[in-house]
């Protein structure tokens, strides 16, 4: 069993130090894809402020399959290309949306959700999945978030077996 306390910070840098530690802390000698992804989404869920889902979706026959996560029932089949994980998945790069009712095509899973981060997980240029953030607040997400996240994701693909996903 893990212990996970969440101390105060000063910023948002020790924050994100300290998330991808335990990430990596948790991970590191487990092999199991899916115990390791379980894991990531529920460290996420505790330790996130302002959030209301964490999770992941997997690209798996030409679309995204929802993953483990942390919140609300969520969609479980995205397109390429539609909404933001299915955009951000395409074009293989981070996207942060301020206010989701202003990003054409966004999906909605949970009403609540105001603002969004998704970060494409891809390993040799080959696309695994996206990690996918919602917050009940607009604005939540900026690019210190990003620059962390990404982080995050590559703490993933250095201790993961992508491989044994399908």
């Amino acid at each position: 069993m893990f212990k996970v306390e969440k101390p105060e910070f000063k910023d948002k840098k020790s924050f994100y130090n300290f998330l991808n530690i335990k990430l990596t802390g948790i991970i590191c000698e487990e092999s199991d894809w899916l115990a390791n992804l379980s894991n990531a989404a529920a460290l996420l869920g505790v330790l996130l402020d302002d959030i209301n889902w964490a999770g992941f979706y997997l690209y798996k026959k030409d679309e995204l399959i929802l993953g483990p996560f942390q919140g609300k029932p969520a969609c479980t089949h995205i397109k390429l290309g539609k909404g933001v994980c299915g955009t951000s998945a395409i074009k293989k790069e981070t996207i942060i949306v301020k206010n989701v009712h202003e990003f054409e095509g966004h999906i909605a899973c949970d009403s609540a959700s105001k603002s969004e981060i998704v970060v494409p997980i891809v390993k040799d240029d080959k696309l695994i999945g996206v990690l996918d953030i919602d917050s009940p607040i607009y604005n939540r997400f900026e690019e210190k978030d990003r620059e962390y996240l990404e982080k995050f994701v590559a703490i993933l693909n250095k201790y993961m077996k992508w491989e044994d996903i399908n």
